[in-house]
């Protein structure tokens, strides 16, 4: 009788364990995904690089082309209302440009260069600026980026986006497995970055034969997109 009823004992112990087991592997249960989220704001900045690349026989004379042309492209375009402080210089270069006969490395030339980077956040002028620029002797474009002065708005949208995007998924995966959420564990911000859609985003407008009028260039300033992104971990059960 003791036995049974030992026996007995055991098996309820057994049962309650399996049972308070069960609910502590429910209770763990959690998900885990990442969500995204993007918002577009319009560029109010523009930095432009072009510059002048000469050619010559004599390395001085290379150089003295490009200060020259550098000069007067930095004249006009301060005259254009260009802040002289948004004229820098982004890069410098000389190099030779070698010809080779029979085996033999000489120096045909030397190459000098020259690139300004121009800040414009008037974005009307943007296309202006280059074109004043090449007619002050300019012979290259390298970029146009675009950025914006406030995209705090921009990110704090991202972020809302972003947390909706990662419960969807969540509710889709708790749905798939059986189960419930049931609160937030944690959430850890991913990161927020801006870039922009369509740099260099330039083209000449055409003006009919006919009419004594130059072609202009016409600069589309692009959309900036803010993406930011976020994981969240769930309970469910």
């Amino acid at each position: 009788m003791k036995n049974g009823l030992i026996k007995k004992f055991f098996a309820i112990i057994l049962a309650i364990m399996l049972i308070l087991t069960s609910s502590l592997a429910l209770a763990d249960t959690v998900i885990t995904v990442t969500g995204s989220g993007e918002t577009q704001v319009s560029a109010d900045t523009a930095i432009v690089s072009l510059g002048v690349n000469a050619r010559d026989k004599d390395v001085l004379a290379a150089q003295q082309k490009v200060n020259g042309a550098i000069a007067a492209i930095r004249q006009t375009l301060v005259m254009l209302g260009v802040p002289e402080d948004c004229i820098n210089t982004d890069y410098m270069n000389i190099y030779a440009v070698y010809d080779y006969q029979d085996d033999h490395e000489q120096v045909q030339a030397y190459n000098a260069g020259s690139t300004l980077a121009i800040k414009i956040t008037n974005m009307e002028n943007v296309g202006k600026v280059i074109d004043s620029a090449f007619a002050a002797g300019a012979n290259t474009l390298n970029s146009i980026s675009f950025s914006a002065s406030d995209t705090e708005a921009a990110k704090a949208e991202s972020l809302k986006k972003a947390v909706s995007d990662a419960k969807a998924k969540a509710e889709v995966l708790a749905e798939a497995a059986g189960l419930k959420l049931t609160e937030i564990e944690t959430i850890s911000e991913g990161g927020v970055f801006s870039y922009d859609n369509s740099v260099g985003n330039f083209t000449a407008r055409g003006i009919a034969k006919e009419e004594a009028v130059d072609t202009g260039t016409v600069v589309q300033a692009a959309k900036l997109i803010v993406s930011a992104s976020i994981t969240l971990t769930f309970r469910a059960e």
